[in-house]
């Protein structure tokens, strides 16, 4: 079980426990429900309440959210956490590993090992995650530790990538085309009517001529949005053997999300992260004699 403390202010003296949890602790209508479904979900001073309840205000509020009822088994293994707190975990995922597990595939995924962090530190969390990577993209992936504060984040953080594309492109420039899914697949995507709105912005850093170091900012989160966009104005990424043709990279796209920003859901603080090219992106800038991206702090 997780627990949340709350202070009702003086503005809710009076005022209606679910009223208080929509309005002052951010709450959806459904986790309200959520809460008032567990034992001892919603106390006022130690007192359980029903969401009908008057408060008064200097009262603590304490909110005991339920546990998932899907359990992912925890594996340990080396995991690089970036940033951690009561609610937050930001770790910077390797290529290869995938997030979540998925059927007819037993292999370790981020999941499994966060869990087993979580577990061997005695947190009674599950993994959340914010933002999600595909399997061979490396970077910044945000978890939430409870339901509350994966609500308080669906406003997304902003991400930066950097990526690696075939041919040269200079300056900057967006890109805004719908995205669907591919008729006869499930997995694939294209630009076409009737898709989802997809906007990328993309900065060329580098380039000799035959590929481009970009820095892309998306303003939607669309599934392979980045890979579809680049091979949709002819300049797939280098190693995507789904949006393009390419095999010499080692076996996965030059994707990496290097930077990441957001205030936190709770405290409101401005936070930012970064995460330097894996070895494998930087190897190749180096072959090519492309410099590396500087970091921004």
């Amino acid at each position: 079980m997780t627990r949340l403390n709350y202070t009702v202010p003086p503005a809710y003296d009076g005022a209606r426990v679910q009223d208080f949890l929509r309005r002052d602790c951010g709450l959806s209508w459904r986790m309200v429900v959520r809460l008032k479904g567990v034992a001892g979900g919603i106390t006022a001073d130690g007192v359980p309440m029903r969401s009908i309840d008057r408060l008064r205000a200097g009262q603590t509020v304490v909110l005991t959210f339920p546990e998932d009822h899907v359990r992912i088994e925890g594996m340990e293994m080396p995991l690089a956490v970036v940033y951690e707190d009561a609610h937050l975990l930001m770790v910077d995922k390797p290529p290869y590993l995938a997030v979540h597990p998925s059927a007819g595939k037993p292999d370790p995924t981020l999941a499994n090992g966060v869990v087993a962090y979580y577990e061997k530190k005695g947190e009674a969390a599950s993994f959340r995650p914010v933002n999600r990577l595909d399997r061979n993209t490396s970077g910044l992936l945000l978890a939430a530790k409870d339901p509350h504060t994966a609500f308080l984040l669906t406003r997304k953080p902003e991400k930066v990538y950097l990526a690696v594309v075939f041919g040269r492109l200079e300056g900057e420039g967006t890109i805004d085309a719908p995205i669907r899914v591919k008729e006869g697949c499930c997995i694939t995507r294209e630009v076409g009517p009737g898709g989802k709105e997809s906007v990328t912005h993309w900065q060329a850093l580098a380039s000799d001529g035959k590929l481009t170091l970009l820095r892309l900012r998306l303003e939607t989160g669309r599934t392979h949005q980045i890979r579809v966009h680049m091979a949709y104005i002819g300049h797939p990424l280098v190693g995507d053997t789904m949006y393009g043709t390419d095999k010499t990279f080692p076996p996965r796209h030059a994707l990496h999300c290097s930077e990441m920003a957001f205030a936190h859901p709770l405290t409101g603080e401005p936070l930012h992260f970064v995460s330097p090219l894996p070895p494998d992106m930087e190897r190749l800038l180096e072959e090519r004699g492309l410099p590396s991206p500087p970091l921004r702090g």
